[in-house]
């Protein structure tokens, strides 16, 4: 969506509020010994308390109210009682909403208590691109040019990205123009970032695999050549300078 009132500021200032505090409080609430599913439920409960609807589940239906991934899984994993977490796991949980028709997305990728898988560096390194990418992005920019920026870095930290999944734009729903903004460089894609519109940004920074694939389940994606993958996200409105952060109550930068 493109900001072009005040009201349209406040509405989308709210719903960026609600997902960052709920994916905040879920982080702060998550622990080994505790399902994925008893995770998800108290986001769920907090989004209810804020009078938000999951993205997910009303947009397409999904089984939760949030996404839970843990370990080798991607994306999209859907809560469940039979996923247990364990001290040293990597989990990634991904918040969108709406309330008041507009709409905002954002996640963050952490390890259960202590590192004891060394998960850290890759965690760190997706969090430090997705500042470096976002710091860079203005109306006028080219969307593949921010892609090619967090691919570049991802390989000088030794990493590599995942290139079918992306970022995009929201607010007035989950995902509109620009569909696609990659952590890798598309040459095809001609779109620049336009000034006062609001656009979800994700890194999605790998040990290992380069594509996502679905799993049997319809939903959970996990990598084509295992490994593992830190995921980070914020809204933001681009400016003609810095973005405005607006999922900044994630926390996810520290």
């Amino acid at each position: 969506m493109s900001i072009t009132n005040v009201s349209e500021l406040t509405g989308i200032q709210r719903i960026s509020e609600v997902v960052g505090s709920t994916l905040k409080q879920m982080r702060e609430y998550a622990k080994a010994g505790m399902t994925t599913k008893e995770l998800d439920d108290f986001g769920g409960r907090i989004l209810n308390e804020f009078g938000a609807k999951s993205a997910p589940k009303l947009t397409y239906g999904f089984p939760g109210w949030t996404c839970i991934s843990v370990n080798h899984e991607v994306a999209h994993g859907i809560p469940s009682e039979l996923t247990v977490l364990k001290e040293g796991d990597l989990i990634n949980i991904d918040v969108s909403a709406e309330l008041d028709g507009f709409w905002a997305d954002n996640g963050g990728s952490f390890i259960i208590g202590e590192d004891v898988n060394n998960h850290l560096p890759l965690v760190n390194a997706s969090k430090i691109i997705l500042q470096k990418a976002i710091n860079r992005i203005k109306g006028g920019v080219k969307v593949s040019e921010i892609g090619r920026f967090i691919e570049t870095e991802a390989k000088k930290s030794g990493f590599k990205v995942i290139k079918n999944l992306a970022g995009h734009g929201v607010g007035r729903s989950l995902h509109e123009e620009p569909h696609e903004i990659l952590n890798c460089y598309d040459h095809d894609n001609k779109q620049r970032f336009k000034k006062n519109s609001v656009v979800a940004v994700e890194t999605f920074i790998s040990t290992g695999s380069t594509y996502a694939n679905q799993g049997k389940d319809g939903w959970t994606l996990t990598g084509n050549k295992g490994g593992f993958v830190a995921q980070h996200e914020h809204t933001i409105i681009i400016t003609d300078g810095k973005p405005v952060i607006l999922t900044g109550a994630n926390e996810i930068w520290g």
